[in-house]
């Protein structure tokens, strides 16, 4: 039987290339590089608390983008949206597949989402910010300084060029 192997996933630490330009965003983002870091450190036994701490915090960050999408134009069934549900539903799965045996699917999890995270936020994370900046939007408040400036609902894109 051959197995499979993947080259070693470098850790994901905070730095400039993953600032958006907004500064609340930019914190949750801090918190989230930091959350991951600390859970990949950690042996597989001691996972699990820190793995369902990194997903409660998931939770609340997307459904924060998700609002301030919708408040900044965006349909709620949006791609950037449904790249966020896609991501959640994974996580949740991977507790359910530890619980049953597989104690190092916490460590490929946190892998791939080391890996994935910085081109979230280079792209879908960055192009939203610039799109709130550019509506008059801010984040802290969420609140429009000109809510004339947006059309409700009307864009289905991430916010970024980048989206397909």
């Amino acid at each position: 039987m051959t197995t499979e192997t993947f080259p070693e996933v470098p850790e994901l630490v905070w730095s400039d290339a993953l600032v958006t330009g907004d500064g609340r965003m930019d914190e949750t983002h801090e918190e989230f590089v930091i959350q991951l870091a600390r859970l990949r450190a950690l042996p597989h036994d001691q996972q699990l608390e820190p793995y369902r701490a990194l997903v409660a915090h998931t939770v609340e960050h997307f459904a924060r983008e998700e609002r301030w999408m919708v408040a900044v134009g965006f349909a709620a069934d949006n791609c950037h949206a449904s790249h966020h549900r896609q991501i959640l539903e994974t996580m949740r799965a991977v507790e359910t597949h530890f619980l049953q045996g597989d104690t190092d699917i916490i460590d490929r999890m946190a892998a791939a989402l080391a890996e994935w995270f910085p081109m979230h936020a280079q792209t879908m994370d960055a192009g939203l910010a610039q799109h709130m900046r550019a509506v008059g939007f801010d984040s802290r408040t969420e609140t429009l300084a000109d809510p004339s400036r947006v059309r409700p609902a009307t864009m289905t894109g991430c916010g970024s060029v980048h989206c397909s």
